[in-house]
């Protein structure tokens, strides 16, 4: 490997992902972060595809930081490469109806996560809601831990569909606890074998699962339950006051309680996608994306974000934390693009650190009995912390119905969209769905005409099938593996997997991918129908 790349690699890390060389996430900057990034400035001119943006190689740093009696051995075969990019992968095939007798909106779905983070702090989710006819897909980007990503990817799906039930259905849920028989089966998980479920904590869910419907039942307005965007937003919200008072109250054991502690301290984004009869809802708060693939009548694909960043690149983000908090803080809210300096999504699960009083805060974590080292959790307020709460979890919903030409749609954690952006991934999903290879536009820079020619060769193999079945793959793939020219580089690919655990999270993020494709014939019916 020529100097250049592994110079680029080992010190190259974009401005976004600066905070891991000293944090756990790249979402979360503690205080000690905060005081190193004064000293760290020159490392924003990094990017992770490629040398320093002031033309230098980095190579004098690579020496000064990396002696040559370490160098790493970068080098991947090529079956090596599959082994890991395809060990979490997951394909399964939906049946064309419904049950019902109607199609299935949904034909099947492919998904995939690749870690930078030991252990990954992504999760996702994926399901069939027996008694509403819909799918629910969920991609949540752990920050502090796992602890909270797991939680909600777990139980969110319940509130969700719980909140769709009609009354009749939740009287016989009930029934059937006051009896002691069989609860009739809310969900069909599909599950990847190493997906991993809070069992210890299964039976504190299921109480607090059973206190929200009883809830629904003494409400005089749940009737036939609520409408997919009602139900997206309150089982949002309703799950993150559950996390937050699990920790808040004594529970059964010492290993349920720390388990609680970790979910509520630690944080997630979450994107759940809806896929019903009344098409497509997504709900999302935070920083991982929906977009919709979109074929024309012509042939020729577009890309159709269903959801939009919530972070400081979003101006109606912004204009909505400002009004939250007294007008002399506007200059503390948000600082160098984070909430109060430290958090980059600005809706999360969790993260109580944002959301609690100084004084509850201090309250739960002294007079509990756990070992809060050990659990990775310490009294630590952010700066600036005057009229909390700074961060919620109320999700955006969009609707968008189902047409002939939607095709599939990608579910990804901001992992993905750090790598490439919606159009990019719209136009590999549907070259692998298609095997019709659409060019990348060549960038603005001059070519000359050898530079032309190796381009010209390079894309000419690049038109060969692509190498994995699953799109999802295929996607996480080029991600890590596309070069300035916008073609599969195999030596950086193998170099950006073979980076050691302590090292990969600075060049780049966890991520999770979930692509769903749309059942023609149903999109073809519901057309007709409206």
């Amino acid at each position: 490997m020529s100097g250049y790349l592994r110079s680029a690699l080992l010190l190259g890390t974009r401005g976004r992902h600066l905070s891991s060389s000293f944090a756990a996430s790249q979402h979360v900057l503690p205080d000690v972060a905060c005081r190193a990034l004064l000293f760290s400035s020159p490392a924003r001119s990094f990017s992770s595809r490629g040398g320093r943006s002031d033309g230098s190689s980095g190579q004098e740093g690579e020496n000064r930081l990396h002696p040559p009696r370490h160098e790493m051995d970068f080098q991947m075969s090529r079956l090596q490469i599959n082994a890991v990019l395809r060990a979490n992968e997951q394909s399964v095939r939906v049946p064309e109806f419904d049950g019902r007798g109607g199609p299935s909106p949904v034909l099947r779905f492919e998904s995939n996560q690749l870690p930078a983070n030991t252990p990954l702090e992504d999760r996702r989710s994926s399901a069939s809601s027996l008694q509403t006819r819909s799918m629910l897909f969920g991609v949540f980007d752990g920050h502090g831990g796992h602890a909270c990503a797991q939680a909600v990817s777990e139980r969110l799906p319940y509130y969700i569909s719980v909140a769709m039930m009609a009354e009749s259905v939740l009287e016989d849920l009930e029934a059937a606890m006051e009896t002691s028989r069989p609860v009739p089966p809310i969900l069909q998980w599909y599950k990847h074998h190493n997906d991993y479920n809070y069992r210890e904590s299964a039976a504190l869910y299921v109480d607090h699962l059973r206190v929200f419907w009883q809830e629904l039942l003494a409400s005089e307005e749940h009737g036939d339950g609520m409408r997919p965007a009602d139900a997206l937003s309150y089982a949002f919200q309703r799950l993150d006051t559950d996390l937050s008072l699990e920790a808040q109250v004594p529970l059964a054991n010492d290993l349920m309680r720390n388990t609680a502690l970790q979910a509520a301290f630690a944080g997630c984004t979450a994107c759940v996608a809806h896929v019903g009869p009344e098409g497509v809802h997504v709900a999302n708060a935070g920083d991982c994306r929906a977009v919709l693939g979109v074929q024309e009548t012509d042939g020729s694909w577009s890309a159709l974000p269903l959801t939009k960043d919530h972070n400081a690149a979003n101006v109606a983000e912004m204009e909505r934390v400002w009004r939250q908090h007294p007008a002399s803080e506007r200059q503390t809210v948000v600082v160098d693009d984070r909430l109060l300096g430290v958090l980059m999504p600005l809706r999360a699960f969790g993260d109580v650190r944002f959301k609690w009083s100084r004084e509850l805060q201090q309250s739960v974590l002294e007079n509990g009995d756990s070992d809060l080292e050990a659990l990775n959790i310490y009294q630590y307020a952010p700066p600036n912390y005057l009229t909390p709460p700074y961060l919620e979890v109320t999700p955006e919903v969009t609707h968008h119905r189902l047409r002939p030409q939607d095709r599939f749609l990608i579910l990804a954690s901001d992992g993905l969209w750090d790598e490439m952006s919606n159009d990019e991934a719209v136009r590999l999903v549907a070259e692998h769905l298609t095997g019709v290879h659409l060019q990348a536009p060549v960038s603005a820079r001059q070519l000359n005409l050898g530079q032309m020619h190796q381009l010209l060769l390079r894309r000419r193999a690049r038109a060969t099938p692509a190498l994995d079945l699953n799109a999802a793959t295929h996607l996480i793939r080029h991600a890590l593996g596309t070069n300035e020219y916008g073609e599969m580089d195999q030596e950086r690919l193998a170099t950006m997997l073979a980076l050691p655990s302590d090292l990969a999270r600075m060049y780049r993020d966890d991520i999770t991918v979930t692509v769903i494709y749309f059942n023609p014939n149903f999109n073809k019916n519901n057309n007709k129908e409206h």
